[in-house]
């Protein structure tokens, strides 16, 4: 296993001496926005890390190797290279994009499946898959949830993104026994909005709090990971009211239109950012640097 992580030097570096680190995933990069905004919208998550305190590592695959931090020239380069030349893994492909040899970018689940083997505990990202509407004939529930249930990494992310059924997330979470901590307050944050109408199963405040759950969990021998639910700055947000009517009418078009499988999430968030005039890009990148700030801080609380 060892000879498929390449660590860049300053996660190698970190990782010796012990100081806070947390991973990056590289979906948003590669299938999020386009180049060039891609390239600068890492550059800035992994710039707030570095500023709250902890070191970024960027987690991809290049050419068949597990790569822990990528530098910038490797930065650009996967930016740089069009999506539908990246494989989008979860933790179902991650091993045949290693033995084929490809590049691959990672989402939630396939994220935590490497930063746990790198020996990382805390991973930022915008927002987490979940249970989509329609579930109940369809069966499309995201394996990040079950991800979040049986590896210990510590996920901070601004809620299930909206477009899926929340509640029910909600309650696949708790039935798989996944602690889901808010932070600074008590109702569930919906990615660009603060509030989803749905109470948090736990809140902690303190980033020192959410890493002695972390290391207490460990010490009772209970397997998984945390999901930490941070709310998406105030400045930033699209209220719950104006989001609610645009979801939903993305949702009509999208079954109108047979749109299935994994091209739904693509579909909906290009048509809410449509709908939106570019406001939920904009909330996106304002949620993802929150995260990454938040996470630094259970990251140094960590160590």
């Amino acid at each position: 296993m060892k000879d498929l992580l390449v660590f860049a030097p300053e996660v190698k570096d970190a990782l010796a001496a012990k100081r806070p680190i947390v991973a990056l995933e590289s979906t948003i990069i590669t299938h999020g926005m386009p180049y060039p905004q891609n390239l600068e919208v890492a550059r800035k998550v992994e710039a707030t890390v570095r500023e709250a305190g902890a070191v970024p590592a960027t987690i991809a695959i290049i050419k068949g190797l597990i790569h822990i931090g990528l530098d910038d020239a490797t930065l650009e380069a996967l930016a740089s290279t069009p999506g539908t030349e990246v494989m989008k893994l979860s933790r179902a492909d991650l091993a045949a994009c290693l033995s084929l040899g490809r590049t691959g970018a990672t989402t939630v689940a396939a994220t935590m499946i490497c930063a746990n083997l790198a020996g990382i505990h805390v991973f930022a990202t915008g927002g987490i898959g979940g249970v989509h509407r329609g579930a109940e004939s369809s069966f499309d529930v995201s394996a990040d949830l079950q991800e979040l249930a049986r590896t210990p990494v510590t996920v901070v992310a601004a809620g299930a993104k909206a477009i899926l059924d929340l509640p029910k997330t909600l309650e696949v979470l708790e039935t798989l026994g996944v602690p889901v901590i808010a932070v600074g307050q008590d109702q569930l944050p919906a990615f660009w909005s603060r509030e989803s109408g749905l109470a948090a199963p736990l809140r902690m405040d303190d980033p020192a709090q959410i890493a002695a759950a972390a290391k207490t969990r460990a010490a009772l021998g209970l397997i998984g990971g945390q999901l930490v639910v941070n709310p998406i700055p105030e400045a930033a947000e699209i209220p719950r009211s104006v989001m609610i009517p645009v979801v939903e009418q993305a949702l009509a078009e999208a079954a109108a239109q047979g749109i299935a499988a994994k091209s739904v999430t693509p579909f909906l968030l290009q048509r809410i950012f449509e709908l939106t005039e570019g406001r939920s890009l904009d909330a996106n990148i304002a949620l993802v640097l929150n995260n990454a700030r938040v996470a630094a801080g259970i990251a140094a609380a960590m160590v």
